[in-house]
């Protein structure tokens, strides 16, 4: 079942990109992340041109936000004036991304870019999983507890001037380090495509020092608008958003999370955190061969 994706300028087997799909939403059950972070490396190696990739991906990840923010405002998790930050924060970096992938593409090296970049990503988050994932593993097996860590915000957050009150995630801080944060999760959206939320939750909880009750809620209410301003973005300048390629996506990874849920209701938090590290760190070592390794033919196109 082949389809013409108008974009990206090839023909796909629509049944293998929802099947992708499938796999990054059975990933987003199990483990509680977006999947962005997946979605493209996973399109890349299937053929995908990088651009493409990375502006489709944020398309899909705005469906996918969509029915997860309903669920966080219904049970009062979301807290709007920290999340109206963010966003403010977020539209600026994707602002800043596009100028950057504008001049990336002008260079000729936007796909050598996203390539680096994910393999970095992904090797230092898989990295820190596996180290946390391992040290809960020892702690089960010896009957240790670990220690909780005390909810407190960074001390560079509360060295900056001008603070406000975030009532629903109980802090009293300056705006601007939400809004630095914002900025750094919506440059990653626009040049990779993903929603960011596994850095913005680690950062909301350790360097602002968020209620844990809040932060997913909140970091899927940046997630939906960031990645809507971006994926606009991307149509009116890079014109790399192809939808029937979104679509596709969006339809197996809806299915995917489904069946993801009902496993995870089966496995134990520790064993699913290390599962997911392997495969994080499965990805960025294909990412690194890609970079590196010598294809079989090598030629160029000369334009007259």
């Amino acid at each position: 079942m082949d389809l013409y994706l108008p974009i990206a300028n090839l023909s796909v087997n629509a049944l293998v990109i929802i099947g992708l799909g499938g796999v990054v939403g059975l990933l987003s059950g199990m483990f509680g992340v977006g999947g962005g972070f997946l979605t493209t490396p996973l399109l890349i190696f299937y053929g995908i041109p990088p651009t493409v990739a990375a502006a489709s991906a944020a398309s899909q990840v705005t469906g996918a936000s969509v029915s997860g923010v309903v669920t966080h405002m219904e049970r009062g998790t979301v807290d709007f004036r920290m999340g109206g930050v963010l966003i403010a924060g977020g539209v600026l970096g994707a602002g800043i991304g596009v100028l950057l992938f504008r001049l990336l593409q002008a260079l000729g090296q936007i796909d050598t870019v996203i390539g680096i970049l994910y393999v970095l990503m992904l090797g230092g988050i898989g990295t820190l999983m596996a180290k946390e994932s391992i040290q809960a593993l020892i702690a089960l097996k010896s009957g240790k507890r670990i220690q909780a860590r005390k909810r407190r915000h960074h001390p560079l957050v509360a060295a900056l001037p001008m603070r406000w009150r975030f009532y629903r995630s109980g802090l009293y801080i300056s705006p601007l380090a939400p809004l630095l944060l914002g900025m750094a999760t919506g440059i990653l959206t626009m040049l990779l495509g993903v929603g960011g939320g596994f850095i913005l939750v680690p950062a909301m909880l350790y360097l602002l020092g968020m209620t844990t009750q809040s932060v997913v809620g909140t970091s899927l209410f940046q997630i939906l608008f960031v990645t809507m301003a971006t994926t606009m973005m991307h149509a009116m300048t890079t014109k790399a958003v192809d939808l029937v390629l979104a679509i596709l996506l969006l339809i197996g990874s809806v299915t995917g999370a489904q069946v993801g849920t009902r496993i995870s209701m089966t496995l134990r938090p520790e064993y699913l955190r290390i599962l997911l590290a392997a495969i994080v760190l499965l990805v960025a070592a294909r990412m690194a061969l890609g970079l590196g390794w010598r294809p079989d033919e090598i030629y160029t196109i000369e334009v007259q």
